[in-house]
């Protein structure tokens, strides 16, 4: 159980030390991953930055996820997920545009420049708080991916073992500090999982090294 997001990203810090893990950048995953990723950010010494992606929510229930959409447009789908519901190309194409226009707009919000920075050659860290589906994770490596980086690790304090694994195709190493084979959400794990505002999550962007 961790106190708080900070203290997950102290724990996940000292995990990524212990590896002797080596980094240029840390893109953390708004807003929740902010006061995780700072830690490590600091601890590896790292410039933070953000990548940012939105979920693609099913028709009628938009809390489900069947897929997920980065600011730059690289997407991932749940096919099996598609196909179960049998949601329509139309309906995914409307809701993939929507939601990536949104995802540009929130990356915006976090930088004074479009897009990601320059990750060419760079070894890059991508933090979340905890990985339940997988969505948002996924399409944020892959937009990461196309970007050249060097090498892409995926950190998290917790995640679901079927996710954790899928994400290891998506990722040069997938670090997870918990595992626990009775997932069923992210926010189970931590004492204090309130909300975190987009001004707060600026905040430790903000913060100097």
């Amino acid at each position: 159980m961790f106190e708080d997001r900070a203290d997950a990203g102290d724990r996940l810090a000292a995990e990524l030390e212990r590896r002797g893990l080596e980094a240029d950048v840390v893109l953390g995953i708004p807003r929740g991953a902010l006061p995780v990723a700072r830690p490590v950010a600091d601890a590896l010494d790292a410039d933070l930055d953000v990548v940012v992606a939105r979920k693609l929510g099913a028709p009628n229930n938009p809390e489900l996820a069947i897929g997920a959409v980065a600011s730059d447009g690289a997407v991932w789908r749940n096919d099996d997920l598609v196909e179960r519901l049998d949601v329509s190309e139309s309906y995914l194409e409307t809701v993939r545009a929507e939601e990536a226009e949104n995802a540009r707009k929130k990356a915006d919000r976090y930088r004074e420049t479009a897009g990601l920075p320059d990750l060419a050659g760079t070894r890059v860290v991508v933090v979340d708080d905890g990985v339940a589906t997988g969505a948002t994770a996924t399409a944020c490596l892959r937009q990461v991916r196309e970007s050249d980086a060097a090498a892409v690790v995926l950190a998290v304090p917790v995640g679901s073992p079927r996710s954790i694994e899928a994400l290891r195709e998506e990722a040069d190493e997938v670090v997870s500090l918990r595992t626990p084979s009775d997932f069923r959400a992210v926010g189970q794990y931590y004492r204090d999982f309130g909300q975190v505002s987009d001004q707060e999550a600026i905040e430790y962007l903000d913060r100097s090294r």
